[in-house]
């Protein structure tokens, strides 16, 4: 399937405007627990747009890639979130704080972090899918470095989910298709994907959408909603409150019957979801880009553009900071992501004899979590790989990727051993000798011992996935925090890899 530079930016523009259009809805009851009638915005529109964090943490992101490119990764994106983000709350300020001292994504997403599985990651997914239009697979991929920077567990499922329904919707139009397409990307027994299903279900057996919120918030308690609470409406008993920070599937989950009950209709969706309150910015917002991209900026309503028109205001950007250069339009932020487009691209994008340009997007099956293919005997999806290794910090180079892993945790006592996990991928097709060396403090060991040589296998047709575990016991410890330096080289190669492992008492 192709689509035309003019179709592509009629979608990012789009999107944009329909994440403006959401968030601005829901904003007025964002932290509520009940249910709230709407058909149009609520809040004074002599202030035009909202401001809103749904939409003004990607601009960050937009000035990333600009300087890196496909470069760009959790480290670079961690380095941006602590120079320009000013937000320091929930899961912004566990993320930053962890960052801060040290810990490298994922680690800095999951540890300390008791809103890992919250709704801030979801809503900065729109930028992944613009930049790659039609390719879920590429989107996901970098979707993943976003999140992990602030994020873990089911708070990454939720972006992931995002990410790919937004990049699919590119090439295919179908609510209950893109909803699938959705699915196959994130675990099957995960929370979001229980609240998908379970709005799905609702929806398909006839009962209302606001007894399908009752049900999506019993089935996946979240307590998002009480923090500003019923205020003067009536309690629901029957509606439980979650645990704290556990708001991404029923967050999703809201947002699906939006989309559900809405039946294609742009108001009466993105209305039914800030009416079900909770994070209610961002399940409007998030649904608002969805159908902006599958509409196109020039079939979404006018009554919803004209109140807000195409400013964009922002809430959590140091916009004093020279280094960066923050958009003030719609227009200005969709017109930096579609020149951006053709980097994260590559050959999918063609240059045409006349000046135009040809999008490739993906469709049907394609559009779904496929087997990538490393060799005659080593298949592997995306699924895979974020099941597999959701809490390793990985790095690359041209010769080879690693993952390292902490399976028994970060936290260290005297004496005490601690597991490393690493999983190396080699990235020729020929074999390797590398050299892992570990340097430690004095008194402290490494089992097998603090240097080893690790063969990286080349399976017939493609590479291999290789591993090789150790441990490392503290013998004596005498302050709080330890940044280890593992080193790996190739034998006969100038690259040499230097990860830090960081540990803390």
């Amino acid at each position: 399937m192709e689509i035309n530079i003019k179709q592509y930016k009629d979608k990012v523009r789009g999107c944009w405007l329909g994440k403006n259009i959401g968030g601005s809805l829901g904003a007025p009851f964002e932290c509520k627990r009940g249910v709230f009638d709407l058909e149009f915005y609520t809040h004074d529109l002599s202030l035009g747009a909202l401001p809103n964090d749904d939409l003004d943490l990607q601009l960050i992101w937009l000035n990333a890639a600009e300087k890196f490119g496909k470069s760009v990764d959790s480290e670079i994106l961690g380095e941006y979130w602590l120079s320009y983000i000013t937000d320091d709350s929930s899961e912004y300020g566990a993320g930053k704080n962890n960052l801060a001292i040290g810990l490298l994504p994922p680690v800095s997403g999951y540890y300390k972090n008791h809103n890992k599985d919250s709704c801030g990651c979801f809503i900065r997914s729109e930028i992944w899918a613009c930049f790659a239009p039609g390719h879920p697979e590429i989107a996901v991929e970098y979707a993943f470095e976003d999140a992990i920077v602030d994020h873990s567990d089911e708070g990454v499922f939720a972006e992931i989910f995002c990410t790919a329904i937004e990049s699919a919707a590119f090439s295919e139009s179908d609510r209950d298709v893109l909803i699938k397409i959705g699915l196959s990307y994130i675990p099957e027994d995960c929370g979001v994907a229980l609240a998908v299903k379970t709005a799905v279900s609702c929806y398909e057996s006839g009962v209302t959408w606001k007894e399908a919120r009752k049900k999506v918030l019993q089935t996946v308690p979240g307590s998002f909603g009480m923090y500003a609470g019923y205020e003067n409406r009536e309690i629901e008993m029957d509606v439980p409150v979650g645990s704290l920070g556990y708001d991404a599937p029923s967050n999703i989950g809201i947002m699906i019957i939006g989309w559900m009950y809405g039946e294609g209709d742009f108001s009466k969706s993105i209305c039914i979801a800030g009416g079900c309150g909770e994070d209610s910015d961002c399940t409007a917002a998030t649904l608002g880009s969805i159908l902006g991209i599958i509409n196109g900026a020039s079939l979404l309503p006018e009554k919803w553009i004209e109140p807000i028109g195409d400013e964009i205001k922002t809430m959590s950007v140091n916009c004093s900071n020279l280094a960066i250069r923050i958009p003030k339009t719609i227009t200005e932020l969709s017109y930096r992501v579609c020149l951006l487009m053709p980097i994260f691209m590559g050959t999918y994008c063609d240059t045409m004899c006349d000046g135009g340009v040809k999008i490739r997007l993906n469709e049907g099956k394609m559009l779904f979590d496929c087997d990538v293919i490393r060799g005659v005997f080593d298949k592997t999806t995306f699924r895979d790989k974020l099941c597999n290794h959701l809490y390793g910090v990985k790095k690359k180079n041209a010769l080879f990727d690693i993952t390292v892993e902490y399976p028994d945790g970060i936290n260290i006592k005297e004496g005490e051993s601690k597991k490393i996990n690493l999983y190396i991928e080699n990235n020729i097709r020929k074999q390797q000798w590398i050299t892992v060396k570990w340097h430690l403090p004095v008194e402290w060991t490494a089992y097998p011992s603090i240097e080893t040589i690790v063969c990286l296998d080349q399976i017939h047709g493609g590479t291999a996935l290789n591993s090789a575990d150790y441990v490392i016991t503290p013998n004596e410890i005498n302050k709080g925090k330890y940044d280890l330096i593992l080193e790996i080289s190739s034998n006969g190669r100038i690259s040499k890899m230097y990860i830090p492992v960081t540990f803390i008492i």
